[in-house]
């Protein structure tokens, strides 16, 4: 398939590479190519400047979040939460008609309305929508001629394309969508990745427990020990 990642971060990252190690042709997606071609620091996750990493991965092209929407079958997207709607809003006739998959967690990197997570490894950002919204039937709201599926949302990137890392890959992947055979896209991709158990939740409305979840994600992390990959699995 030719499937758009939009965003350079991380997790971007981790997709952009696996698919690529599975023959997909892939095209990348970002605000503006050459600032971030240009960058010479990390990220805000202190990740290597995104140059830096595509060096070692040459062919995978960089263009607007437009232009790779445009030419794709599938789009994944990377872009952080707090900035995602408007992004994805601003490209929506280059999305129609096709199969987004989100991952993102509305989270809001601000220092002032952060709350302090008691632990010495930081803070856990609140999220900027939930209860009774969630930023997956946000982001479907804006592209009502796209078919969004919420997935991936509960693991880190690396885990997700390399379930097996992980307890031999025995635990579960969620989807969430209005539209069956999109979200049977996204559950064909996830099973090229490796992943035996994946549970559809549904309507997109799932959206909210599934982003929520970053929250116990990031407790279990913490109880766990800092840089501690994990996986959960729903036992029948």
């Amino acid at each position: 398939m030719k499937i758009a990642v939009l965003g350079t971060g991380g997790g971007a990252r981790c997709h952009i590479a696996k698919l690529a190690e599975l023959g997909h042709d892939v095209i990348v997606g970002t605000r503006d190519p050459e600032a971030t071609l240009a960058r010479t620091g990390p990220d805000m996750m202190q990740n290597p400047p995104y140059g830096q990493w595509l060096a070692d991965r040459p062919g995978i092209p960089l263009a607007t979040f437009g232009d790779a929407a445009a030419g794709a079958e599938l789009v994944i997207n990377g872009i952080d939460g707090h900035n995602a709607v408007r992004a994805l809003t601003a490209v929506a006739g280059d999305l129609a008609g096709k199969t987004l998959v989100d991952y993102a967690v509305p989270y809001l990197y601000n220092p002032d309305i952060e709350r302090p997570w008691p632990t010495p490894w930081g803070v856990n950002p609140i999220l900027g929508v939930c209860d009774s919204d969630s930023l997956g039937e946000q982001i479907q709201r804006a592209l009502p001629d796209t078919k969004v599926v919420k997935a991936f949302v509960t693991q880190e990137q690396a885990t997700v394309v390399d379930p097996r890392s992980i307890g031999g890959g025995d635990h579960t992947m969620f989807v969430a969508g209005q539209d069956a055979d999109a979200k049977q896209t996204v559950t064909d991709l996830l099973t090229s990745y490796g992943w035996t158990d994946i549970l559809d939740l549904g309507d997109i409305v799932a959206a909210r427990g599934m982003e929520m979840y970053a929250h116990m994600h990031g407790a279990i992390g913490f109880a766990l020990g800092f840089g501690t990959h994990f996986g959960v699995k729903v036992v029948r």
